[in-house]
């Protein structure tokens, strides 16, 4: 990749800003100085910019603690999202939300760089599990953990089995497969209930560590994600 194009890529710059800059000699590659913009780099490059060492990955792979208000979105030019919790530097390549949680939902929420992974975990056919704490506004009985184990007809499509496990007369544990618009709500109150409160435990793999607060984030570990991918049926990408 050319060097210019690198920088830009890692959210250093506009196109002008980095070309200016390495032309100033205050860009190095390896360790020597480089003036050329177009100079190929291989990639990950060992960069620095006037002496500080860059991190130039290309590719990472983020678990969020989301909190209530906020977008899962890339941008919004209204309302604060997910994106606005993480380093410009993230949003730069590209490393955007696997699927989304609502504005109030709260719970696990990956980001990745890897556009085919992000399509592979929310394909329904691969089963891909996301598990839920629902809070509810009446009571959950043996009959509905039955009739959301069979799969419910919503109008626009049929749920596949889901596993709800009671755990309060108003709170229950709920795992499915999908992860369509507005799902969980909408199955809840298919059979009378209102969710009061959501928050997601866990997705695939990956389970929310109980030390990550609400709004707080951190890159995948080398396993976590060898865990991700194979989920996937992917070879890791680290």
């Amino acid at each position: 990749m050319r060097l210019d194009r690198y920088l830009v890529t890692l959210g250093i710059g506009s196109r002008t800003e980095v070309q200016k800059l390495i032309r100033s000699g205050v860009v190095t590659v390896d360790g020597n100085p480089v003036r050329d913009p177009g100079f190929a780099c291989r990639e990950p490059a060992d960069l620095t910019l006037r002496g500080e060492t860059l991190d130039t990955r290309l590719m990472r792979h983020v678990m969020l603690h989301k909190p209530a208000g906020l977008l899962t979105a890339a941008r919004d030019k209204k309302q604060p999202t997910v994106m606005d919790l993480l380093p410009p530097v993230y949003a730069a390549i590209g490393c955007m939300p696997v699927g989304r949680l609502d504005k109030d939902t709260t719970g696990l929420l990956l980001l990745s760089c890897d556009g085919e992974l992000n399509h592979r975990l929310l394909a329904p056919q691969r089963h891909v599990d996301k598990t839920y704490l629902a809070h509810v506004d009446g009571e959950l009985t043996p009959a509905m953990a039955d009739a959301f184990a069979a799969g419910l007809d919503l109008g626009d499509f049929v749920t596949q089995g889901a596993a709800l496990t009671i755990l309060e007369p108003h709170l229950a544990q709920l795992t499915i497969h999908e992860g369509k618009f507005h799902q969980v709500k909408r199955m809840f109150e298919h059979v009378g209930l209102t969710v009061t409160a959501l928050h997601r435990s866990s997705f695939g793999p990956l389970t929310l560590p109980e030390d990550l607060p609400e709004g707080q984030w951190r890159e995948l570990t080398a396993e976590e994600t060898a865990a991700v991918y194979q989920s996937a049926q992917m070879e890791a990408k680290l």
